[in-house]
């Protein structure tokens, strides 16, 4: 059956509440209720905190956030633990998780707006400068958990923060929404520490990688970042309505469709079948075969008038034939039949074939593709060519153009709309590069094919428990603790990347091509494709949690005894739904690193990606499968003719599912752009516009003279004192002949 898996931003909110914390830290939610209940009945009376009226819990808040500007660390901890309780829904009051859920969102608001947050980016700031704490866990031999206890626990109040605050609650006060939209305007503003949040936590990941804070708890810091991005730039219907907008104000034609939503309405095509598929199949059809020629030899007449399915066999045995070409596929489409004999009941063949009602994309075309279009129909029927340009631009009025275009640049016209990506990419941009090593590394270390290595970053700092688990059950939740950690890692990677590509090209298009350009170069796309050499299908079953310990189930329900059986068993579900968001994050991610860049597709080549993307069909989800087919599809022109007629049914699914687009002969090698010439030029070239894009916008130290402001007062200019080099003053008149007077000047048409 089709995984029943709906993509969108993130899983539900419990989903992402649960995650935050590893198992490992269980111990802690008592020792933060105990801390809480330490100050508060020092300065409130014996009522419960639900039983408070809200300026009680006002006072009370702006205690604790009081407390916390304390010098000594250890009373400090204990508040900050009060505050995480409170942001945690003061769970031993609750009875139910939904009632926790009420009292965290209400609790979240109020801490919000005396003015935590603030606070909390400040003690996490001292953290990360604490230099005592890096220098000893740099020489710790083995790093866990209590290495960590402060950045933890600020991390996990500021994560709860943004998550619950970010959830969109139609019961919620007019106030809420108010305080809601000012904390993402703030969040996403240079507020913090004149830089956007974003890019503390990206220093924070860089730090960590580099090896001088090994006891960063970076799946929390990695959280964060994910969900700060996600909150101030906005999700994929935020950036469909961006894109409807800006399509508008240039005057673009409106969108054919929303992709999401027609991908979420496609069906799963059957997986390609296993080994032991295809040897049943031959074994099925060679007793057919026997079968047919004892009956044959017996009465063959008879049993052509008894067989309504005659003339279907002999497609049957046509099909059986084409699946062992190169075997490792056996698909099933709307026009072709089941690889099994038909049911003894016979119906007629219009109920039995199905016709697919349409494709589901509408064709797309590019200028470029009209203009290849336009000449080699003129070649071929005509006999005569234009050149590569349907339009050509007299010299004259390019000259003006680039004259209007380096005036504009000069006089600093052009318009930069201050939005959060801008101000993201801002921020990030000195040390962009570094951001996508670091990221990636991460990646590399969290995945599932990688192996240990000594050189390796420890990503385990913040599961690892100080005591080594001594019995088998211990080690069984440890391992489940340790895998999940690593599953949540690489979904906030793919997340964090797939986001920041998509604002970026949405802002401007030299700012994505900067990101995805130094993505490659961090050799980003054989990693993902490491990434898929695995059994996916184990990858996105797998069964890493427990979910009687998940918070916040654990905190108001009796936990059951766990056994090693329990344990193994894992839940019920049919799949992991972290996973399969990775999994579909990172294809996304390849398709927009590949598309229409020629020498990058070509890597996907080198590195033989065709078995493994195939093998990644097996997954019955339609949105896995088209991002699979579209890196097929860009590169079946360089496989080879075998290849495609290996894999017919592959190539069926590529026609059925992918978009289609004017002349597109992505299933012949006729393309003249297909051609493997220079591609290190086609990257130089590119790096060299994004490297003029950033000096032009960015580089404040003017160091191009073409992009100084000038002065355009003509008088001040007038009076300026311009040293001419001595060659023009000895030919001055003959310059003033041949440039002034002998060229006819129509003043009337100038001062137009």
């Amino acid at each position: 059956p089709d995984l029943e898996f709906e993509y969108s931003d993130t899983d539900k909110w419990a989903a992402e509440l649960s995650e935050l914390y590893s198992y490992t830290e269980g111990p802690e939610f008592a020792l933060n209720r105990k801390c809480f209940e330490e100050e508060f009945r020092v300065h409130v009376s014996d009522k419960k905190w639900t039983e408070l009226d809200e300026a009680q819990h006002r006072a009370h808040a702006m205690r604790l956030l009081d407390s916390l500007e304390v010098t000594a660390r250890e009373k400090r901890l204990k508040v900050a633990r009060a505050i995480l309780y409170m942001a945690q829904g003061t769970f031993a009051e609750c009875s139910s998780e939904v009632e926790v859920q009420h009292w965290m969102r209400y609790n979240i608001f109020l801490l919000l707006d005396v003015g935590t947050f603030s606070a909390l980016v400040e003690l996490l700031n001292m953290e990360i400068d604490n230099s005592a704490a890096c220098s000893s866990a740099v020489r710790k031999p083995a790093i866990s958990l209590a290495d960590s206890t402060d950045l933890r626990v600020l991390l996990n109040i500021m994560y709860m923060m943004v998550e619950t605050i970010q959830q969109d609650d139609p019961a919620d006060k007019p106030e809420w929404i108010t305080i809601k939209e000012t904390f993402r305007t703030e969040l996403g503003s240079p507020l913090f520490n004149n830089e956007p949040i974003s890019v503390m936590l990206f220093g924070m990941v860089t730090k960590f990688c580099s090896g001088h804070a090994p006891h960063f708890p970076m799946k929390k810091v990695l959280l964060l970042l994910w969900k700060s991005i996600l909150f101030t730039l906005g999700g994929f219907e935020r950036l469909q309505s961006i894109k409807v907008r800006k399509r508008e104000e240039l005057g673009l034609p409106p969108l054919p469709e929303d992709s999401i939503r027609v991908i979420r309405s496609m069906r799963a095509a059957s997986p390609p079948a296993s080994a032991s598929d295809l040897i049943e199949q031959q074994q099925k059809r060679a007793r057919r075969e026997h079968k047919v020629a004892l009956i044959k030899q017996d009465n063959l007449d008879a049993f052509n008038e008894k067989d309504p399915y005659k003339a279907d066999d002999s497609r049957e045995d046509e099909d059986d034939n084409d699946d062992n070409d190169n075997s490792i596929e056996a698909e099933t489409f709307p026009l072709e039949r089941d690889e099994v004999m038909p049911p003894p009941i016979p119906h007629p063949p219009s109920e039995r074939v199905s016709f697919p009602k349409g494709l589901p994309w509408a064709p797309k075309v590019r200028e470029k593709d009209i203009e290849n279009f336009l000449e080699s129909s003129r070649s071929k029927f005509i006999g005569y060519t234009l050149g590569r340009k349907t339009h050509k631009v007299n010299s004259s009025t390019r000259r003006l153009l680039f004259c209007v275009f380096l005036l504009s640049c000069r006089q600093g016209e052009e318009e930069v709309e201050t939005c959060a990506t801008e101000l993201l990419y801002q921020g990030i941009l000195p040390s962009l590069p570094q951001y996508m090593i670091a990221l990636l590394k991460i990646l590399l270390a969290a995945a599932p094919t990688s192996k240990a290595k000594t050189d390796s970053i420890n990503i385990l700092a913040d599961v690892l428990p100080e005591e080594m688990p001594t019995t088998v059950l211990q080690s069984m939740k440890l391992g489940v603790d340790v895998n999940r950690h690593k599953e949540i890692i690489v979904k906030a990677i793919s997340a964090i990347l797939l986001l920041l590509l998509k604002h970026f090209k949405l802002n401007h298009i030299y700012q994505f091509e900067y990101m995805a350009q130094h993505l490659v170069f961090a050799n980003c796309i054989p990693l993902i494709l490491k990434f898929f050499n695995q059994n996916i299908m184990s990858y996105i079953t797998a069964k890493n949690s427990i979910s009687v310990l998940d918070f916040p189930y654990c905190v108001v329900h009796e936990l059951p005894e766990l056994t090693a059986e329990s344990l193994e068993a894992g839940d019920n579900n049919q799949f992991c739904w972290r996973n399969l968001f990775s999994c579909i994050n990172l294809l996304r991610i390849l398709n927009k690193l590949t598309k229409w860049k020629h020498s990058r597709t070509m890597m996907l080549v080198v590195f033989k990606s065709a078995p493994i993307l195939k093998r990644a069909l097996k997954v019955k989800q339609a949105m896995m499968q088209l991002y699979v087919l579209k890196l097929l599809k860009v590169q079946t022109k360089y496989l080879g003719r075998q290849w495609r007629k290996s894999n017919m049914k592959t190539m069926s699914a590529i026609y059925q599912k992918v978009r289609h687009r004017l002349n597109d002969d992505w299933a012949y090698g006729n393309d003249l752009d297909a051609r493997p010439w220079d591609f290190q030029a086609e990257e130089c070239a590119l790096r060299a516009n994004i490297e003029r894009f950033n000096s032009r916008r960015y580089d404040k130290s003017h160091s191009n003279p073409d992009f100084l402001p000038v002065d355009n007062c003509l008088q001040s200019v007038l009076g300026q004192r311009v040293d001419l080099p001595e060659d023009f003053q000895m030919n001055y008149d003959l310059w003033l002949e041949r440039e002034v007077f002998s060229k006819p000047i129509s003043w009337e048409e100038l001062l137009q």
